[in-house]
């Protein structure tokens, strides 16, 4: 990362080359945002495609610009923060996580219900049977495997695909056209074929549930007849991407912060605390969307700089988590914070709709895991983890674990 100086507006300000990706520890964001959160809250950022926009590190400034209604998330204006295969055009319709209101609003709201504190509770019994059901075929693997492919993928998948009402052929077509998506590296044209095809899956359900409806999500939504198969088939489809990959890697790297913590381990897997307070916790901790962002409409200022109409700008969420002057010993995990109003869901009309399943998985997923297993450890050096630094999700490769 190199930084320049640049007038603006009659002042002096940081410019960044690209945003810092780089960790000395696994569970903490790279260490320059700190200084910058400290100095300058807002500074200007080359981003990959050229586009000079803006970068912002603090807690209050996040959640002021989230809720700026000169802010879009629309996908066409933002740059992004990260090489990407490809530049994301106008959200489909039904893409409603790429959207402003109205659109934004006239999907997001009958998701709300579905997705509330009530309907996660009822879920309860069905995350503890899919977990239980991953953790006996973990049981077969002759005690070593990947914890992330074999145990922190199927669990979110099953969860979510079961919640939109997919069988089990779904699940595992599902399953498998993830593969190439996220892995690192895979070649654009497979990551492209594997989207496309997913596309097609959700609209071959959409139509098997138009045929035969259920007691489930999908055919909930078809009963309210206010989308077209093309808008439930992409709203199936953000769906399952939201509902799956960072809770994957929020498992994996929950657990791999767990194996390197003996008393925090047995303080919240054996002796039973695994509460709401600390599945927040882990989640304000490692933040594993560790950013968001978003494009001015029009010109506005943030923190007295003036960020100008069509400007990205990337708020670092791992970092606000982490910001002192909202939260008391920032750096350190307790489980049992209070008035822990993190933003890894995001904050405003975006937040994540899904936040009170995910916190659910996390409840059940984490314990059972460590009470199943209770030698698990790992089975690779520390420092031989490969972690996701340059990518929208952060998180580990693969985690290799014995028993």
């Amino acid at each position: 990362m190199t930084i320049n100086e640049t007038d603006h507006q009659a002042h002096p300000a940081t410019v960044l080359d690209a945003m810092p990706t780089a960790r000395r520890c696994p569970f903490s964001p790279p260490a320059e945002f700190t200084q910058l959160r400290k100095e300058q809250p807002i500074v200007k950022m080359v981003y990959p495609d050229g586009h000079v926009g803006w970068l912002v590190t603090s807690y209050d400034l996040t959640r002021k610009i989230l809720v700026s209604p000169d802010i879009s998330a629309r996908h066409e204006l933002r740059s992004f923060p990260v090489p990407v295969p490809f530049k994301l055009g106008p959200a489909q319709p039904g893409v409603f996580v790429g959207m402003d209101a109205p659109e934004h609003t006239r999907y997001r709201k009958p998701l709300v219900k579905a997705f509330s504190a009530t309907q996660a509770r009822l879920l309860e019994p069905t995350i503890e049977r899919i977990t239980n059901e991953v953790l006996d075929a973990m049981e077969k693997e002759n005690g070593s495997t990947d914890l992330l492919q074999t145990f922190a993928l199927p669990i979110p998948i099953k969860v979510i695909t079961e919640v939109l009402g997919g069988s089990q052929k779904v699940t595992e077509e599902f399953s498998s056209l993830r593969v190439p998506v996220l892995t690192p590296g895979t070649p654009p044209e497979q990551v492209h074929a594997a989207m496309v095809r997913t596309g097609q899956l959700m609209h071959e359900l959409v139509t098997s549930k138009r045929a035969n409806p259920s007691d489930d999500l999908l055919s909930s939504l078809i009963a309210e007849d206010e989308f077209t198969d093309t808008e439930l088939s992409n709203i199936a489809l953000a769906i399952l991407g939201a509902g799956h990959e960072t809770t994957a890697h929020m498992i994996t790297l929950g657990a791999y912060l767990l194996l390197q913590d003996d008393e925090l381990r047995r303080r919240l897997t054996v002796e039973g605390h695994w509460t709401n307070e600390a599945a927040d916790e882990l989640l304000r901790y490692l933040t594993i969307a560790h950013f968001v962002t978003r494009a001015a409409l029009t010109d506005v200022e943030f923190a007295g700089q003036l960020v100008k109409k069509g400007e990205s700008i990337t708020m670092m969420l791992s970092t606000a988590n982490r910001d002192g002057d909202r939260f008391t010993d920032p750096d350190a995990f307790d489980p049992e914070r209070p008035n822990n109003t993190h933003l890894t869901w995001g904050h405003g009309v975006h937040k994540c709709v899904g936040v009170h399943l995910a916190k659910t998985e996390l409840r059940i997923v984490m314990p059972a895991l460590f009470r199943r297993f209770p030698n698990l450890r790992l089975d690779i050096r520390p420092e031989d983890i490969e972690t996701r630094d340059a990518m929208s999700t952060y998180g580990v490769k693969s985690l290799p674990v014995r028993w």
